[in-house]
């Protein structure tokens, strides 16, 4: 069963930072696209970050480039969401995305920040 599972989330205070991970199971992220989509509430899910099939290459939305860094490990089959210098804005449920099997997400995670 193909299925992805994020965890890292939480509360943090502005400045602070959070790694988030996300988990494979069934399948191998290998040379997989690879992204993070966020949603705050009431608001649509927005792409945050992603990481084509082949080669190393990143992408990052405005609001967050330079915070958040994605990342792959591909030995332990894991997928990262490095995100430092928190904003209030970027409160949101983070959810994990591959293109296995026409497309997968996670459950998502949730991430507040607040002091």
């Amino acid at each position: 069963q193909v299925q992805l599972v994020e965890s890292g989330g939480g509360l943090v205070q502005p400045g602070g930072s959070l790694r988030l991970s996300c988990a494979a199971a069934g399948f191998s992220f290998g040379t997989l696209a690879i992204a993070w989509h966020r949603q705050a509430p009431g608001k649509e899910r927005e792409w945050v970050a992603s990481m084509p099939a082949t080669g190393r290459t990143t992408f990052y939305a405005d609001s967050v480039k330079g915070r958040f860094t994605i990342s792959r490990d591909n030995a332990k089959n894991m997928v990262y969401l490095q995100m430092n210098n928190l904003k209030p804005e970027d409160t949101a449920v983070y959810y994990c995305y591959c293109s296995v099997a026409g497309g997968r997400w996670g459950q998502g995670t949730q991430v507040t920040v607040s002091s």
